[in-house]
């Protein structure tokens, strides 16, 4: 198996480097986080997802007490407890006096005695509390709003973009941070919301965090149990819990909710020995959805789509809609090139198989009936913007060959939309062709990389030239806590053992040398983890960076230190109608309006 150390997502990380009042977190016992008598029936928290201008789905653990004393507890996956009942409602007020909506649901071992409420007939850009009541115990109130999604009027927009929150990498101060915020709508999460690794060599993050923050299962996810298991242990954490109570999420899985670098039939770490890969992926897409407030499309062929429909779409009446694209259930299985110095990169420019190969019409990303919707989408009129919630990034960017100690060849990522560059040349051809006073503007949301990029996207760019046509921009955020440029190029041969500053130096003066031969990219950070907070008005979409401080001699790794929040480092825009990105004065201020009741 390859293990987190080696893989394609943390060489991509590598390789780009080198070229280029908190509440005290709690220990996982799953026992005991299970057992009413410790943790309450409602120990794993509350949370809210997918908000439309009329309905939001909430969600719970109802967890049952044991059948008596000393009888096992009804733990996540385990498939113990008996059937409970749980009540619900939603108010308008925390002290629940004015309640617009209740009801009552049973949970069982089936669903993991997970409680999901799609709750509807709300009001449109609107403020909700809501609470789960069962066994005489209330949960904690969770604070929820319905999108500002009214015909002819525009009301303000604001999310906090995040990916990657590897447990074992650190703690969670990024969540932390956005749940102290009373300005967002939401919370938009772009996947590896959990990672399947387990604690032997495939550990992946800070070892000083060995025994502290430890994955559970202890072993690799690749079961329905072990899945459920790493779901409940992501939710038993304070900092996310904080954030889910705030907030209302609307999420999508990337490879890890799974397995490293999926495709439609396997993945990079998925072994035989490890059963069958699309009993594994059905199994790891139950558990997310029994585990994480999210609502499943409409599964007819009104939409066309291959397999589970992921895919959706959310509107915010004449300012914009967000599309959230899924692109791993069906996609081609990566290019790969034997003797290549890093896995997952593939030479440019000097085999036409290759390059045949990452161009071919027949290898997608998304299904073709998707990507379809995708540009129907991007053709409607009446909308001013067009955000996409995307997983993998969409942007080119080229990596020079001496990093790789190939010096005089270029290399791209595989995994990424540089791997399935018909889909992309269609994608964004067909954007660039669309008039901007009519259609708006694209402005693609993206995680994955483990670093911060402000890009513009590039029609038929040449490497290295200021020349091209932009079809749009693309924000990607940090990770929340997986390793970054930093901390990978700070683990090889040359700078092991270095001080921080070094690999600090090092990382940006890579940095500097891949954006040469990326002009279209405007901006990398690869030392900072965080968040971005992406604001929208009719005028610009502006996205502020929030980093995690520069590691020092003194502090050599700010993820293990717990409370340490993201700070505010910088800000993007780009300007309707521009189709580019430019820099902005400085962070948001107060929205423009509020939604009712806030």
């Amino acid at each position: 198996m390859t293990t987190p150390s080696v893989d394609r997502r943390s060489l991509l990380k590598g390789v780009a480097a080198a070229s280029a009042a908190l509440a005290v977190p709690r220990l996982f016992d799953p026992a005991a986080a299970a057992a009413p008598a410790s943790k309450g029936v409602f120990g794993y928290g509350v949370a809210s997802g997918d908000p439309t201008g009329d309905a939001v789905v909430i969600w719970t653990r109802a967890t049952p007490p044991p059948k008596g004393k000393g009888a096992p507890v009804a733990a996540p996956g385990s498939g113990l407890g008996a059937p409970l009942p749980v009540r619900w409602q939603v108010s308008l007020d925390s002290q629940f006096t004015r309640v617009v909506a209740h009801g009552m649901v049973m949970t069982n071992a089936a669903s993991d005695h997970t409680v999901k409420v799609d709750v509807t007939g709300l009001d449109a850009y609107t403020r909700y509390y809501y609470r789960f009541q069962s066994l005489g115990e209330f949960s904690t109130t969770g604070r929820t709003q319905t999108a500002g999604d009214v015909e002819g009027e525009t009301h303000a927009l604001r999310m906090a973009l995040v990916s990657c929150s590897n447990y074992t990498g650190g703690y969670f101060n990024a969540y932390r941070t956005i749940a102290e915020r009373d300005d967002l709508d939401f919370v938009l999460h772009v996947g590896d919301y959990i990672y399947e690794y387990g604690n032997g060599a495939d550990r992946y993050g800070p070892a000083s965090l060995a025994g502290v923050r430890d994955s559970q299962p202890p072993t690799e996810t690749i079961d329905l149990e072990g899945y459920r298991l790493r779901h409940a242990l992501h939710k038993a954490d304070g900092d996310l819990q904080a954030a889910h109570r705030q907030h209302p999420w609307i999420t999508i899985f990337d490879d890890h909710e799974v397995a490293n670098n999926a495709w439609a039939a396997g993945a990079g770490n998925h072994q035989a020995s490890e059963g069958d890969y699309l009993a594994r992926r059905a199994q790891a897409m139950q558990a997310y959805l029994e585990w994480m407030p999210f609502r499943l499309p409409d599964q007819s062929q009104a939409t066309p789509h291959q397999g589970t429909r992921f895919f959706r779409r959310f509107t915010f009446g004449d300012l914009g809609d967000l599309s959230i694209v899924e692109t791993r259930q069906n996609r081609s299985a990566q290019i790969s090139v034997p003797n290549v110095p890093f896995d997952g990169f593939v030479p440019i420019g000097i085999s036409p198989a290759i390059d045949g190969g990452l161009a071919h019409p027949g290898r997608h990303l998304p299904e073709p009936e998707q990507l379809t919707w995708i540009k129907d989408g991007i053709a409607e009129q009446g909308r001013r913007w067009h955000l996409f919630g995307n997983q993998v990034m969409v942007a080119p960017v080229l990596y020079p060959g001496a990093a790789l100690g190939a010096p005089g060849y270029t290399f791209v990522n595989a995994d990424q939309w540089d791997g399935y560059t018909a889909d992309r040349t269609n994608l964004l051809t067909h954007a660039a062709a669309q008039p901007s006073a009519d259609a708006g503007d694209i402005v693609v949301l993206t995680g994955d990389i483990h670093a911060s990029f402000v890009c513009d996207l590039p029609v038929a760019a040449t490497p290295g030239s200021p020349t091209y046509t932009s079809a749009g921009v693309e924000f990607v955020c940090p990770s929340v806590t997986s390793d970054g440029f930093f901390e990978v190029i700070g683990g090889t041969a040359p700078l092991a053992g270095q001080p921080p500053e070094v690999v600090v130096a090092v990382t940006r003066q890579a940095i500097g040398a891949a954006r040469q031969l990326n002009p279209w990219i405007r901006y990398i950070d690869g030392v900072g983890h965080g968040f971005a907070v992406i604001d929208v008005t009719p005028d610009r979409v502006q996205v502020d960076y929030h980093h995690t401080p520069v590691p020092t001699s003194a502090r050599p790794d700010p993820r293990t230190v717990h409370g340490l929040a993201p700070t505010y480092t910088g800000s993007f825009q780009t300007v309707a109608g521009s189709r580019r990105t430019s820099a902005a004065t400085g962070p948001v201020g107060a929205r423009e309006d509020q939604p009712t009741g806030a």
